[in-house]
């Protein structure tokens, strides 16, 4: 295929995905791309489950499907580097853990062309296999864990602030500096702002069909919005941002718990009965509140997603709530204590390595 010949480059940054590699590149070499020329990079960080053998395989295969490696084995890294070398004017980016419909390609670049936007995507359908990843995936579209944001809404059409993966024309995301390597996560969250703030336009489609696999075990879960709350912070930091709402409550509600208890243990402890005796019921009213509001967004979750799921979504809200709000106070200790030195001081920690 001749270089003037491209015209959509597809980006992937992947690491150890043996169990959903195969998926991916069969999603993209079904899309409908009669008459358009087009590659797809995929970025492997140096895969050691099998996965560098089938893009190996996949590549051999069909020469549209180009292999780099990503040493630093994150996204944002991964992901630079294969729009760095990226032929097409523009640029779409899949992600390993999501299939795509075969007019996904089709359907970016005709709302890309008809909204005039400078980023477009479709909302986040999820696909979840087997029950506890369904519980997982039925809260991830309620509110009450997410906060509403609107690519949560998958009938939503219109302007956003980001939607998932995206598509670009290459010149915009050359023109914004392309994604931030020091980020782990939130890297898109964070290269949509810049976009806004430089005046840029991102609109969503339920037209673009895409369905994520959501993690499929509470521990995996919880990692990942643990790593989404603790990198929160330094998009807040680096934009000198105030937290919204959606990224204040969980951190707000941990360290209320945090407070009340260890009052209501102290006082009590030193026999200041009043305040402790306050401090406790002021705790336990809290832990009721939440351990409410909590069943009441089970059952409504669970009217729509099936009650098989019902045993499992007050715990999966609570490693939403938790999980996040956690991370972003511990990346409030990291950041805010050393904000000179805030992401070197986290590299090769937990806070970076990404979980499948």
């Amino acid at each position: 295929m001749s270089t003037q010949s491209v015209q959509v480059s597809i980006v992937v940054a992947c690491r150890n995905e043996i169990s959903h590699i195969r998926a991916l590149l069969e999603s993209i070499l079904a899309q409908e791309m009669a008459g358009i020329g087009w590659e797809a990079i995929i970025a492997d960080g140096i895969s050691n489950d099998g996965t560098r053998e089938v893009l190996a395989e996949y590549s051999v295969q069909y020469p549209q499907i180009r292999v780099i490696d990503n040493p630093k084995q994150i996204v944002s890294t991964g992901l630079n580097a294969a729009i760095r070398v990226a032929r097409g004017a523009i640029i779409m980016r899949m992600d390993a853990h999501t299939t795509y419909a075969p007019n996904y390609c089709h359907m970016c670049m005709e709302t890309l062309e008809r909204t005039a936007a400078d980023n477009v995507g479709g909302p986040a359908r999820t696909m979840p296999h087997g029950l506890q990843a369904r519980a997982v995936a039925a809260a991830f579209h309620s509110p009450f864990s997410t906060g509403g944001a609107k690519f949560h809404d998958v009938q939503y059409e219109g302007w956003v602030d980001t939607v998932p993966y995206g598509c670009w024309r290459k010149a915009t995301l050359e023109g914004i500096g392309l994604f931030d390597e020091n980020l782990v996560r939130n890297q898109d969250d964070e290269l949509n702002l810049r976009l806004v703030r430089a005046g840029g336009k991102i609109w969503q489609s339920p037209t673009i069909v895409s369905w994520y696999s959501p993690r499929s075990t509470l521990s995996n879960l919880f990692h990942q919005y643990f790593q989404y709350g603790f990198w929160k912070v330094a998009v807040i930091q680096k934009h000198r941002l105030p937290a919204s709402w959606r990224h204040a409550v969980p951190v707000l509600f941990m360290l209320a718990n945090a407070l009340l208890f260890s009052a209501a243990v102290a006082m009590l402890a030193m026999h200041v009965s009043p305040w402790g005796t306050t401090a406790a019921a002021l705790w336990v009213a809290l832990i009721i509140s939440y351990t409410g509001a909590t069943l009441c967004a089970s059952l409504f979750t669970a009217a729509r997603w099936g009650w098989a799921t019902f045993p499992y979504l007050p715990v999966v809200f609570a490693a939403y709530h938790l999980s996040y709000g956690l991370g972003f106070l511990v990346g409030l200790v990291k950041f805010v204590s050393s904000p000179d030195r805030g992401f070197e001081r986290v590299a090769k920690t937990a806070f970076t390595r990404i979980t499948r």
